[in-house]
């Protein structure tokens, strides 16, 4: 598995975590050879209680793997290194029964976990990847086409009316897909018709249920590359141009007046210019870099929607769900005050 699924995939588990009611933060641990197998640490959290795990990402594991990959788990560990936490895709009921049997701890993208540690127990089986319990719409709300088309309706209501051919424009997806995504929006209510105008409902459900489906379904194929910036500390004053590059997650945050320090750089960018490549020394990280990091995203959104937000950051929902997807502490309660201050109005709670 390349590092680049992996992510995606530890980025779905996690997310499955957090709908189940844990505070889940992830990082990558910096020159963890030799100290850690595993170059990311999964900080759970509920209420006081939780542990600190290391992730082991697996594509899939089976009846059949799953002796020789338990075995393999426990290889001697160092002292004080943190327990080894399995991630995979999907962990189906008899496979979950036998790594409980076995006190090999894990979690998969489909919600399905076993956590137990000191003042905190988790035991979830028999979830399948598309099981409509998930607190998350699936099946079509999981749809690239259909995640950009509420992504341009949340941006821009007054599009909700607008000919196919504008809509499509926006959301950057075919003409041809969107009586189908707008029927489907329609019958769950998202979207109503009187007298043959469409309406959007907007509520704060809708934007979470949102950010939630795009971290779980778009996010992780956004990632375009990783970098260390010997200039991290001055990100403020890069020279970008808004119509090429804008700032994201927690610079965003930053920004619009969030008081956070980002410890991750996120800018949105199809490429980055030679000129900035070469004033900010970028220099391509690997897998295990997470100091001076600046993660590149590729926008997935049309051009007309490309100068909504602030002149230097996207616009402030997708600020708010890249927050969320960290499952940091910090960035949740800067989401709060994004959703507070730029979104409470548009979304306003049930």
């Amino acid at each position: 598995m390349n590092a680049q699924k992996a992510s995606t995939l530890l980025e779905k588990a996690a997310q499955a975590l957090r709908g189940h009611g844990l505070m889940v933060s992830v990082q990558k641990q910096e020159g963890s050879e030799g100290r850690w197998r595993s170059a990311t640490c999964l900080g759970v959290r509920k209420d006081r209680c939780g542990t600190d795990y290391a992730a082991e990402v697996r594509c899939k594991v089976t009846s059949d793997s799953l002796g020789a990959m338990v075995t393999q788990l426990r290889q001697p560990v160092d002292v004080g290194d943190p327990p080894l936490l399995l991630i995979t895709d999907h962990v189906t009921r008899p496979v979950a029964h036998r790594l409980r049997e076995q006190e090999q701890q894990f979690a998969d993208a489909a919600g399905n976990a076993y956590l137990e540690a000191r003042g905190l127990f988790v035991y979830v089986s028999g979830r399948k990847p598309d099981d409509r319990r998930n607190s998350v719409r699936t099946a079509k709300s999981f749809t690239a086409t259909r995640l950009k088309v509420l992504f341009a309706l949340i941006c821009d209501s007054e599009l909700v009316a607008a000919p196919y051919r504008v809509l499509a424009g926006a959301a950057d997806v075919s003409p041809r897909t969107l009586p189908e995504v707008l029927a489907d929006l329609q019958r769950d209510g998202t979207l109503t018709v009187v007298d043959r105008r469409r309406r959007f409902n907007a509520s704060k459900r809708l934007l979470d249920d949102w950010a939630q489906a795009y971290a779980l379904g778009l996010r992780g194929s956004t990632l375009s590359g990783r970098y260390r910036a010997a200039g991290f500390a001055s990100w403020a004053d890069w020279p970008l141009n808004p119509a090429l590059a804008r700032w994201g997650g927690e610079p965003a945050a930053t920004l619009l007046a969030c008081d956070l320090q980002p410890s991750v750089l996120t800018l949105y960018a199809d490429k980055l210019s030679a000129r900035l490549v070469a004033q900010q020394k970028l220099t391509a990280a690997g897998p295990v870099a997470y100091q001076n990091l600046l993660e590149v995203r590729k926008p997935f959104w049309g051009r007309s929607l490309s100068l909504i937000g602030q002149r230097d950051t996207v616009p402030p929902a997708l600020v708010y769900a890249d927050l969320l997807a960290t499952g940091n502490p910090r960035c949740l309660e800067a989401a709060r005050a994004i959703y507070d201050v730029r979104l409470a109005r548009l979304f306003p709670e049930a």
